[in-house]
């Protein structure tokens, strides 16, 4: 089974030494490339895959994030499975991803992989709980309920036989996060396709004139819910989709992350930055 995992990295940083796992330089369009030794993978000459190269839209890595991997790998990657994790997450068999001597011992393996694949269609990251939000909610509270609103709207023109997914997933306590996937090829071709259709409907909409770095990054964040409106779309028609755990490379200051999120619910104040 030809399997290709690409981690988004926009920086040097140690990054797993798996055979099937491919680090990719997003947001490259005008900086300098990342090379292999810079990502700590021996083995591998020269510098990492770049999002600026073949067909790409590098150069929107500010609004779309890792997503500009996601375009990178559609339009120029032939394999059986493909998926996409970050430098700061991975697919891993056990929330911890490795010790100090082996940082990356728990990252999904290629046999971990083809094991899962026999049979699923779809790998995606376990659910995160909001409990006392919906997704639309969070993400009202968070960020800006109007790029939501703006995406149904998209959604209501380009595929309205989706809105039922769509309504489904907004009223929903939980979801899984982070752009994170792997699928058969030929599905992340169709979600590809669904997914950047529906984020260029929301670009000609809203207008990011103004909008801190931050904020600009809206159609990374917009697409994390659409994701979970596919996924919902592909169970219905049958195919099998399978959760796994996505572990955190970094350290996570929960508390920190736990307060911006009861201050965004009862007070109203938006995220401006990451945990």
């Amino acid at each position: 089974m030809d399997i290709k995992i690409f981690v988004a990295t926009h920086k040097p940083c140690q990054l797993p030494e798996i055979p099937c796992y491919y680090p990719i330089q997003v947001g490259a369009q005008g900086k300098e490339s990342i090379s292999y030794s810079d990502v700590g993978i021996a083995g591998r000459e020269g510098n990492i895959i770049r999002d600026d190269a073949g067909e790409n839209i590098s150069q929107k890595n500010p609004y779309y994030c890792e997503l500009t991997a996601t375009y990178y790998i559609w339009k120029n990657i032939k394999a059986d499975v493909v998926g996409l994790c970050h430098y700061r997450r991975f697919f891993a068999n056990k929330k911890s991803l490795g010790t100090d001597q082996e940082p990356f011992l728990n990252v999904l393996s290629q046999k971990d992989i083809e094991h899962l694949m026999l049979d699923a269609d779809i790998v995606i990251p376990k659910r995160n709980k909001y409990f006392i939000e919906t997704l639309y909610s969070h993400y009202a509270h968070t960020m800006d309920g109007m790029h939501l609103d703006v995406a149904r709207e998209v959604m209501g023109k380009v595929c309205p036989e989706d809105l039922k997914y769509m309504d489904a997933i907004f009223s929903r306590t939980n979801g899984s996060m982070y752009n994170m996937c792997i699928m058969k090829k030929e599905l992340f071709d169709e979600y590809s396709q669904w997914l950047f259709a529906l984020l260029a409907g929301v670009e000609e909409r809203v207008d990011v004139t103004g909008l801190s770095s931050f904020q600009a990054r809206l159609f990374g964040r917009v697409s994390e819910i659409l994701m979970n409106v596919w996924i919902l779309k592909m169970q219905s028609e049958g195919k099998i989709v399978t959760e796994a755990t996505a572990a955190y490379s970094e350290k996570i200051n929960w508390v920190k992350k736990g307060y911006w999120f009861l201050q965004a619910k009862f007070f109203g104040k938006k995220y401006t930055k990451s945990a």
